[in-house]
């Protein structure tokens, strides 16, 4: 039995965690870590967990929960483990990163949008970016560090990764359109999320600004083996969960001069996704809907071409707390200790 730790697990994303961990057969939870609510009952900070956790809060010692979990779940704000990593604390547990400490690789431009000093860069190149169907061959159970990609980039990337990776458009037109519900801001209270701010209201926010930017860029670039600059333009939507991106992308011409067709993009993508437990390439004429794959650790995706201005329009939906950032830690902890990646996240999408 896999003995599991979570600092933040009064959080969204911690709480998400929670959930998928308690119907995981190879997994307990030793600590439920929160620096707001040490010593309360957990299901008293969550109503739903009554009679299912009867453990109380404990604090953010990750020395200490280092020396009982096998694995460590940090879904904590920026900087908050960077601060705290120690070699010690790597030879002990395995650490699945949730924030984005670990995610971009040249610490000058973590620290530019984020706009902290980074305190252990000497970690950053061993870990993993946690993008299972990306990188699952690095995520082994050798890997001590996984940093667990967000929820914006992991549509992102996804929806836009096949074709970047066969230079069938042109990275330096791509532009992404996002939204969001609104648990993607976490669950402390800001005044910009309270409900009369957020419903019947829709507005843009970090643009030509958002810190999401350099990890989608940095990790296409991967792909394509190229450089790439994107517009990326996130939107505050009034809706509880759900991400819902929409890509714009010149596509490049064959030899022959005309454009690639339906069917050739669409073997592309099932080229990439087919064997994926959670893609789902929809068919042509459906266009990915959040209310499809909510609850669930699916990401649904969909693309029409438009052949009057040579583009073609990508779009992706996924739940910003399961694929987005529980269920895939939970993906990557499966792998780290080579369990079968969908143990505990075979989640049927819920609707209504």
């Amino acid at each position: 039995m896999i003995k599991a730790g979570i600092i933040g697990a009064t959080g969204y994303a911690g709480a998400e965690l929670v959930r998928i961990l308690m119907n995981h057969r190879e997994t307990e939870i030793v600590w439920y870590g929160s620096h707001s609510h040490i010593d309360r009952k957990y299901a008293e900070v969550y109503g739903n967990m009554f009679r299912i956790v009867e453990n109380v809060c404990r604090d953010d010692n990750l020395s200490e929960l280092a020396q009982q979990a096998d694995v460590i779940f940090t879904a904590t704000p920026q900087g908050f483990l960077a601060g705290m990593l120690t070699e010690e604390i790597l030879e002990k547990a395995k650490i699945v990163d949730l924030s984005a400490d670990y995610r971009i690789k040249d610490v000058s431009v973590y620290e530019k949008w984020y706009g902290i000093e980074h305190k252990s860069p000497q970690f950053i190149g061993e870990a993993v970016y946690g993008l299972c169907e990306i990188n699952r061959e690095k995520i082994t159970e050798r890997t001590r560090l996984v940093a667990n990609p967000g929820c914006y980039t992991t549509c992102s990337i996804l929806t836009a990764y096949p074709l970047v990776r066969e230079g069938l458009i042109d990275t330096d037109t791509l532009i992404i359109d996002a939204k969001s519900g609104t648990s993607g801001a976490g669950r402390g209270a800001k005044v910009q999320n309270l409900f009369c701010e957020v419903n019947e209201n829709i507005k843009a926010y970090g643009v030509a600004g958002h810190r999401h930017t350099p990890e989608i860029e940095e990790q296409l670039g991967y792909a394509g083996n190229c450089n790439v600059t994107i517009n990326f333009t996130p939107h505050l939507v009034p809706m509880n969960r759900g991400i819902l991106v929409t890509e714009y992308a010149k596509l490049n011409k064959k030899a022959d001069g005309t454009l690639p067709s339906y069917e050739e993009i669409k073997a592309v993508y099932d080229r990439y996704y087919d064997t994926e437990k959670f893609i789902r390439v929809l068919d042509k004429g459906i266009c990915p809907e959040t209310r499809w794959v909510e609850g669930s650790n699916y990401v649904d995706i969909g693309f029409v071409i438009d052949e009057r201005t040579g583009r073609i329009i990508m779009m992706g939906a996924l739940d910003n707390l399961v694929k987005g950032a529980a269920g895939q830690a939970v993906q990557n902890m499966n792998l780290l200790f080579g369990l079968k990646e969908s143990e505990g996240l075979e989640l049927v999408p819920c609707f209504p």
